[in-house]
């Protein structure tokens, strides 16, 4: 079972803070945005604080933004799909070949390991932070424009 540590997830620099305040101003953004067509055609730099989230992935315009956002929102409610197709495994030929090799080198080579994960957990987690922020500040900015446009 896994259980969450509510003093953790009240915490504003917690990853679970950080997916919240997304998944809060998407379902915002989700509740304003009544007629998403209103959102078709209007691209992301004609507006100074969308203009930096048009990618070559989109089409740029804040329709695909508004999708994106609601797509984004439900991968991390109900987990990432399995991509189609095999995927790439790792070579995994991390095994010692030198039966010679001292227990002391072995230690440092698993405690190497150990240091090396717990980098690319914190480079990764860091990431998804600074992500997931310029997210919720898109779609903060998404549903400011759709009230300024509809009158609300």
């Amino acid at each position: 079972f896994f259980f969450l540590n509510r003093e953790n997830h009240k915490n504003k620099n917690s990853i679970m803070s950080c997916m919240d305040g997304f998944i809060g101003a998407v379902n915002t953004m989700d509740q304003t945005v009544m007629v998403p067509n209103l959102l078709r055609d209007i691209p992301l730099d004609r507006h100074a604080e969308m203009s930096h989230f048009k990618s070559d992935l989109d089409e740029g315009d804040l329709y695909a933004s508004y999708h994106l956002l609601k797509t984004l929102r439900g991968n991390i409610e109900w987990g990432v799909k399995a991509a189609e197709g095999k995927r790439l495994t790792r070579n995994n030929s991390l095994s010692s070949t030198s039966s010679s090799s001292s227990s002391s080198s072995e230690m440092d080579e698993e405690d190497d390991k150990d240091d090396n994960i717990e980098k690319q957990f914190q480079y990764h987690l860091t990431g998804l932070q600074g992500v997931l922020s310029k997210l919720t500040v898109q779609a903060n900015s998404l549903t400011s424009y759709y009230k300024q446009r509809v009158g609300i």
